[in-house]
């Protein structure tokens, strides 16, 4: 995995956490919690920008039409979440945030695989 995907993937760590601690408490998530999102988020683009570079360097043997639909999914998962959540008005609503959070590391962990099958 790339510096940017260890690193988002510890924020996102932090994220489950608290999002977690959330759940327990029935509490909904607050603006320190979405501003911690958003800093993801932000992380993610970056990882778009890292991606895209990447693609359009020596990419012999990867799929590249499977690459960028898990580099566009990652940035997608987020903000369908926090929609989804803000409708969602009981603790649910917060479990909802806890998944996306989640499933982020998770498609790292796919695009390392789609990438090592270049090298």
């Amino acid at each position: 995995m790339s510096l940017v995907q260890t690193v988002l993937s510890v924020l996102c760590a932090i994220g489950i956490l608290q999002l977690g601690v959330l759940i327990a408490r029935d509490l909904r998530p607050g603006n320190v919690t979405l501003g911690f999102l958003v800093v993801i988020e932000l992380g993610l683009v970056v990882q778009l920008v890292v991606g895209l570079h990447r693609v359009f360097g020596d990419h012999a043997g990867v799929s590249v039409a499977t690459y960028l639909g898990y580099l566009v999914g990652a940035l997608l998962i987020l903000p369908i979440g926090v929609v989804w959540s803000s409708a969602e008005r009981t603790r649910s609503g917060t479990a909802v945030l806890l998944v996306a959070v989640l499933v982020i590391p998770v498609l790292f962990l796919r695009l390392h695989d789609i990438w090592s099958t270049h090298v």
